[in-house]
């Protein structure tokens, strides 16, 4: 709490200063720009020789304003065509939301490998078959009531009897 509020002070002071040298920059620039007309004493041909001058000054600094406008309103207008054509072209590359499609594997293989080679992949004739009678085996012998084995196969003696009965017998 206390660093941000010594943060915020701080930035507060350098706000400040900042606003105080910009007025002593203004003012320094118009002092060399623009400095103090003294017309006490000058005659009336001498007064409108002056103002020549100033409109020839003021002339040329309108033409420099008007030559800047409109540099900066083409670059704002190019910016804004730049800004349009960036987002033209991202919405052209937006990429669809892509579908699931159900290939057989002999449709793949026929896309990768041509329609010449004639390559047959049936995935069920690799598959390993299984005897029905050892499963069924195996469920019956699985089948008891795990209550009755929970005390006796607790503790790490019961870890051990699991250990050994998943090894199987001892050689």
């Amino acid at each position: 709490m206390y660093f941000q509020s010594l943060m915020v002070a701080k930035a507060k002071e350098e706000i400040e200063q900042e606003t105080v040298d910009k007025e002593e920059e203004k003012e320094r620039y118009l002092a060399e720009r623009a400095p103090p007309l003294q017309t006490g004493g000058m005659s009336f041909a001498e007064l409108q020789e002056l103002c020549q001058e100033l409109h020839a000054k003021v002339d040329v600094v309108d033409e420099e304003r008007y030559d800047i406008e409109v540099k900066v309103m083409h670059n704002t207008r190019e910016i804004k065509d730049l800004n349009i054509k960036v987002l033209d072209l991202r919405g052209k590359f937006k990429r669809p939301n892509l579908r699931r499609v159900r290939v057989s594997a002999d449709a793949i293989l026929r896309s990768l490998l041509g329609s010449k080679h004639k390559v047959s992949m049936d995935l069920r004739t690799n598959l390993k078959s299984v005897k029905k009678e050892d499963t069924e085996k195996e469920k019956t012998v699985e089948v008891s009531d795990w209550r009755k084995n929970v005390e006796a196969m607790s503790g790490m003696e019961g870890r051990k009897k699991m250990f050994d009965a998943a090894k199987g017998p001892a050689p």
